[in-house]
């Protein structure tokens, strides 16, 4: 069947076939999707404002071609990977049905990225599950930008614990900010991945929705900025009883034998995960910007990049009605909730992973007695 999005058509397989979420038996389309490629759209706009050179774009996992289709159509010269010969087929077509450059090619992504007689400015990483077997080969070969999604949330968040120690190196947890755990878990592979190539993978844009995180890192080629975001990695420990979480840097991690706060002793250890700025917050302003009202899905990107653009760089966030069940409350509206934080001192913002989530630099007891009033109007 045919789709436009963003301002081309392309063909894709028909989800009537029985196939779930328009996958076909060979070849996979996501219209739910249709989100993170309009942000991706929006980024290759705004990135290019900031770096004008940036010429190239490879489409490492094309399937139907949509996300190089539309990358094509931003100007980039572009290049569409697959290992599935029907799928370079239809990217073929889908380039050509737009009467777009460009090309398709069927190899191995890892290969291609080895291939010294090509280079790539923009890497894009959509694979299905784990990004982290093509993690090396984009560090090492990509010139400016690397963006990778990961669509294994449950390894990364710590809902298959040991899937996450396999695949990522690090030990998450399973949270009630398990958006968060997720991205920051991705991070700190990724950044670790690139610094062995003596690379800085720093976050300039990255979202967890949904069913998926999703990262854009530029490259810095300094050994002593990569150094730095090692820097940022750590650990979360956080109290299972009161919910009180703390973090410390470092690659050693020194756990408390009991929480500070309560006294229990059902403490839980994440990482080293990534502690830092997942986003260059005057980046993220250029991206919204760039939306075009030929994207389907403008609004919500507009709403997710305002809450990234504000959100307060803490490592976990809260979730309201998580707290209020906890206190045997009814759950405010959450400007007044956050108001009310506000009044009392605190700094608090909303968080782009979900409509109830908050952050704060405010512990769970100065949450409860800032916002007592609320609960008592």
């Amino acid at each position: 069947m045919d789709v436009r999005e963003g301002g081309v058509e392309v063909a894709v397989p028909d989800a009537r076939d029985g196939a779930s979420e328009g996958a076909g038996d060979d070849v996979f389309y996501n219209p739910t999707q249709e989100l993170n490629r309009d942000v991706t759209v929006a980024v290759l706009r705004a990135y290019r404002e900031r770096e004008p050179r940036v010429d190239s774009y490879l489409d490492a996992m094309a399937a139907s071609g949509i996300r190089g289709v539309r990358a094509a159509a931003e100007g980039y010269d572009v290049t569409c990977a697959d290992v599935d010969a029907d799928a370079v087929a239809l990217a073929r077509e889908n380039l050509a049905r737009n009467d777009l450059d460009g090309e398709a090619v069927e190899r191995d992504v890892n290969a291609l990225l080895y291939d010294r007689e090509r280079v790539f400015d923009v890497v894009d990483l959509d694979p299905f599950g784990t990004p982290i077997p093509f993690a090396d080969a984009a560090f090492a070969n990509a010139r400016n930008l690397v963006c990778v999604t990961a669509t294994d949330t449950a390894p990364l968040c710590g809902a298959h614990q040991r899937s996450g120690i396999r695949k990522y190196a690090t030990l998450p947890q399973n949270t009630d900010y398990h958006p968060e755990m997720g991205l920051r878990v991705l991070l700190s592979a990724l950044i670790r991945t690139a610094a062995r190539y003596d690379k800085a993978a720093v976050p300039i844009l990255s979202h967890a929705t949904r069913h998926y995180a999703r990262v854009y890192l530029e490259l810095d080629a300094r050994a002593t900025r990569a150094d730095g975001l090692i820097d940022d990695l750590g650990y979360v420990h956080h109290c299972e009883d009161c919910l009180r979480r703390t973090h410390e840097y470092g690659l050693v991690a020194h756990p408390p034998e009991t929480c500070d706060a309560c006294g229990g002793d059902r403490l839980l250890t994440a990482g080293p995960i990534y502690l830092g700025s997942v986003r260059d917050r005057e980046f993220v302003r250029g991206v919204a910007d760039a939306l075009g009202e030929e994207m389907g899905e403008a609004a919500r990107a507009e709403r997710l990049l305002d809450a990234l653009e504000a959100e307060l760089d803490t490592p976990t966030h809260y979730d309201q009605h998580r707290l209020c069940k906890q206190w045997s409350r009814s759950a405010p509206a959450m400007d007044d909730f956050l108001a009310d934080l506000r009044d009392a001192g605190f700094a608090a913002t909303r968080a782009h992973y979900s409509g109830t989530a908050f952050k704060t630099d405010a512990t769970v007891p100065e949450i409860r007695e800032a916002t007592a009033d609320a609960d008592a109007d």
